[in-house]
């Protein structure tokens, strides 16, 4: 390039205006050197071999250029891209989404294991451009006649190294197969191992090889810190962290759009001073929302990946991450919005156990450690609102003339036989029952499983194998049983209700248990069986629910979704217990082997 990479922008290098209005709006100018040197080679027509380290911005790499390549009018699958991992699928649709705002017609579909086959066949009926999934859902989906790549302009392979090291060359070989000759192809890895050699000279056609140096950067002063989500669940274990923590400001990292606007409502409703933020929001909107947070009108932001990439906020001090990120890169953006110019910062992970063993490739990214967090317990939470309370009485006590109000307190004393304690102890009761000064204890035993609090992010486990949830085991229809080991109460105890929420609308057990807990003020031991459906799921209550509690269950959201909660049937209950033979319509020889092992 004639230009030094330093001094190259973005509108220099022939990317279309819509892609150019986009990324302004994201904030972004000058291109990292990856993305310097690979945009004018993927619009160029050539294909590429990306070798660059995490946090280089490989995504928008390929995707500026790559959607110069599609042509909206035409509802056939032109841009392909491969990941190893469905968090990481997730985050590569959502910034292709974001980078093709301005592209009217143009659709981003994602496929994954774990999640129920109809919503995606409805996504690849409808047309779109641009599928991203997993190696073992596209599998299935090219072999079943349901993802057609006859129109297939541009193949991205992403994280590939990742792939090999999960297991999934022979599953990369065979979409490759799949992929027309003529298709511009673009691997994308952080080292270069020689089985993705191989697989380059088989599948790529004079390849431009993009090449960034690692660069040794200064090392944040960002103390790191994960906390194995116990039963309480995710949703009560970050209010308790924004009751409890000493903060300016913190960002909380979710997976999905429709998460930031959930939690954001649901903290605001429990009096914190949250606010969402999401690539559904216009750029005005963003910059308000932006603007709050660096005055002090929102001191708790619940974002996405994309449109927190870049933020740049002296007075976060707190990074939390809710959801476990797609990939390391990810996570280095990540806390790297506190600790900035010399400050130092504080991140914190929520994982399930299963994710804890992952927590070594994060270390490994930022060279540092990720030491064991303790929430508070509910007695810890207790002291905290009392010091809180004590607090604001003694500035009402210091800076407010109560001679009125001294009246009123001695008439109450003498006209009801009272005395000043009891008085004082009635009002505080009543002051306190939003946030109780003696919250319940702690239900105790293992963390919750599936859903939203307990996760799994598709990684190998310690042996080296992919989990089982990302080899179409049945790993994301776990279901909830209870109290089913041991102690479970006689079912004669519980209601059967059925909520209008369920898988297709991303909703788990975990999901389930925490709205449920959290607002009605129920013991999550004290909730039985949850079978979850497609569109709907059956909760077991306790019998004999107050009115008044029915009222709060009523206004109860899940992932944006009312639950509308009835008392079910017996025989509709009983119907939809029955077992059903397990149909994901595999054919039969060496395919299904290999799905069967390796599927996302």
């Amino acid at each position: 390039m004639q230009k030094n990479e330093s001094t190259v922008l973005f509108n220099e290098l022939g990317l279309p205006a819509p892609v150019l209005q986009a990324i302004e709006e994201l904030g972004f100018s000058q291109p990292t050197p990856i993305q310097a040197q690979s945009i004018p080679a993927l619009l160029e027509g050539n294909d590429i071999l990306g070798e660059a380290q995490t946090g280089t911005g490989k995504t928008a790499a390929f995707g500026l250029p790559l959607l110069s390549k599609i042509d909206p009018s035409v509802r056939e699958t032109q841009m392909l891209v491969v990941c190893p991992t469905r968090e990481l699928a997730i985050q590569v649709a959502e910034a292709i989404t974001e980078f093709a705002k301005h592209m009217r017609g143009v659709r981003v579909s994602t496929v994954y294991g774990g999640q129920s086959y109809t919503p995606q066949i409805r996504e690849l009926k409808a047309g779109p451009q641009i599928v991203v999934g997993t190696p073992g859902r596209l599998m299935d989906h090219i072999d079943k006649g349901r993802l057609k790549l006859d129109g297939l302009r541009a193949c991205v392979l992403d994280e590939a190294d990742e792939m090999l090291n999960m297991g999934f060359l022979e599953d990369i070989q065979w979409i490759l197969e799949h992929v027309p000759d003529e298709t511009q192809m673009a691997f994308f890895s952080a080292t270069m191992p020689p089985a993705i050699r191989k697989v380059t000279k088989q599948f790529l056609n004079e390849p431009v090889h993009v090449k960034i140096a690692a660069v040794k950067q200064a090392k944040a002063n960002i103390s790191q810190r994960a906390w194995r989500v116990s039963k309480i669940g995710k949703t009560a274990g970050l209010e308790r962290l924004a009751e409890t923590l000493e903060y300016d400001a913190m960002i909380v990292f979710v997976r999905t759009r429709n998460d930031t606007l959930t939690l954001a409502e649901h903290l605001i409703s429990k009096g914190f001073p949250a606010a969402a933020l999401n690539g559904d929001m216009n750029q005005s909107d963003r910059e308000r929302i932006v603007d709050q947070l660096k005055n002090g009108r929102v001191s708790i932001l619940i974002a996405t990946d994309v449109v927190a990439r870049g933020l740049d906020v002296p007075r976060i001090t707190h990074v939390i991450n809710y959801d476990l990120p797609a990939d390391s890169e990810s996570y280095v953006h990540r806390i790297g919005r506190t600790g900035r110019a010399g400050r130092s910062g504080e991140a914190i992970l929520f994982a399930n156990g299963r994710e804890m063993r992952t927590l070594f490739r994060l270390e490994r990214a930022t060279e540092g450690k990720i030491e064991d967090f303790n929430m508070p317990d509910a007695s810890q939470l207790g002291e905290v609102r009392m010091k809180r309370m004590q607090t604001s009485l003694s500035e009402v006590i210091d800076n407010t003339d109560l001679g009125n109000f001294n009246h009123v307190v001695k008439r109450f004393i003498d006209e009801n036989e009272w005395t000043a304690e009891q008085l004082a102890a009635a009002l505080l009761y009543k002051q306190q029952l939003n946030q109780p000064l003696f919250p319940p204890k702690d239900p105790v035993g293992r963390e919750m499983r599936g859903g939203r609090d307990g996760g799994r992010d598709g990684r190998r486990d310690s042996r080296g194998r992919g989990d089982r949830a990302d080899r179409g085991e049945r790993g994301g229809r776990r279901e909830s049983r209870g109290r089913d080991r041991g102690d479970r109460r006689s079912q004669q105890d519980f209601d059967t209700f059925r909520f209008e929420v369920g898988r297709e609308h991303g909703v788990g057990p975990g999901d389930i248990v925490g709205a449920v807990a959290n607002e009605i003020n129920l013991d999550s031991s004290h909730i039985g069986h949850i079978k979850l459906h497609d569109q709907y799921s059956y909760v077991d209550l306790p019998k004999g629910m107050p009115k008044a509690v029915f009222g709060k269950l009523q206004r109860v959201m899940i992932r944006n979704q009312k639950i509308a909660p009835t008392i079910a049937s017996e025989q509709a209950v009983a119907a939809d217990y029955t077992p059903r033979r397990r149909n994901d319509g595999g054919d039969k020889g060496g395919f299904k082997r290999r799905e069967r092992r390796s599927f996302n």
